[in-house]
């Protein structure tokens, strides 16, 4: 059963952290945070507890505009993107996965906004984050 990581308010999850709780998973974290961070995206994530969730969530923001929200599970990544009805016009487009654009279709909206969460599993997984990800700070 898959269960949400990082639930200590106390161990922020710095690198030691992260890769003892992701352990194979650790490698495709980093290959995104490097590639996030990096010139091109210039993206800055942002780990905080949250108290609700009682977990630890990154961030991922580009000056104050947050552009996903990332979760670690046991089994994947998670990185959630919300779009507006405006907004995600062009996801149909967008060359990525079906089943990406399928969920993002089918999802119920939360409030005014609609969701769209890409798991992920290896490193292949990350060309269609990344595509999402430039999709997104062109919304902004």
């Amino acid at each position: 059963m898959e269960r949400q990581l990082l639930k200590d308010p106390e161990a922020f999850p710095n690198a030691e952290v992260l890769e003892a709780e992701l352990g194979r998973l650790y490698a495709v974290l980093r290959a995104l945070m490097q590639t996030i961070e990096a010139e091109d995206f210039g993206l800055e994530p942002e780990w905080r507890f949250y108290r609700d969730g009682k977990a630890w969530l990154c961030k991922v923001a580009l000056k104050r505009k947050t552009v996903a929200w990332l979760s670690v599970w046991s089994s994947c990544i998670k990185l959630a993107f919300y779009f507006t009805e405006k907004s995600g016009t062009g996801i149909p487009d967008l060359d990525i996965q079906d089943a990406h654009k399928e969920q993002y279709r089918t999802r119920e909206p939360v409030g005014k906004l609609r969701p769209l969460v890409v798991e992920l599993r290896t490193k292949g997984q990350l060309r269609d984050a990344y595509t999402l990800l430039r999709y997104k700070i062109s919304t902004l």
